[in-house]
């Protein structure tokens, strides 16, 4: 394939407004953006990998250059190197965030040395917006459609309805 391919992944515990800005704006700076369902074995997830995944790929439908994969047991960089992706695009929206980015970009330059990691700064209004902050409002059953796509509130009114756990 030819082009810039991208690859930005996360593990999207669930999938915010913040992450899809970062991806919308990824997806116009390359010809193919992969965006990586990926485990964390640092995070304790909510939702099971494939509900995860139908709500990050509902959210998605709508950009053209994006396709959703998902890996468990691969480095980033081995995958990037799987699908042809040059550039890791990784969202920023503090200096805790930079300083952690900043670790992996050294270990996967390492791997991987012609990978570039593009870092993009969270807008301003969607700075403080993150999975962790949305279970947890989840968890005191407070109302979270202005932090989340619509593909989440579908899906969590679907279980709901159907009274099914996460």
């Amino acid at each position: 394939m030819s082009g810039k391919i991208g690859l930005y992944t996360g593990t999207f515990d669930p999938v915010t407004i913040g992450h899809i800005d970062v991806i919308k704006r990824a997806a116009k700076l390359v010809d193919k953006l992969y965006v990586g369902l990926f485990y964390n074995k640092e995070k304790k997830t909510l939702f099971s990998k494939e509900l995860r995944e139908k709500m990050l790929i509902n959210a998605l439908a709508d950009i053209d250059n994006v396709t959703v994969i998902t890996s468990t047991n691969q480095l980033t960089v081995a995958v990037a190197q799987k699908i042809g992706a040059t550039i890791l695009f990784r969202g920023i929206r503090n200096a805790e965030d930079l300083n952690y980015e900043m670790g992996l970009e050294f270990f996967n330059h390492h791997l991987l040395g012609k990978i570039e990691t593009v870092y993009l700064l969270s807008k301003p209004e969607l700075q403080f917006i993150s999975s962790s902050r949305v279970r947890e409002l989840l968890h005191f059953k407070q109302d979270i459609s202005q932090f989340v796509p619509k593909s989440v509130i579908e899906e969590l009114e679907r279980i709901s309805e159907n009274n099914k756990r996460i």
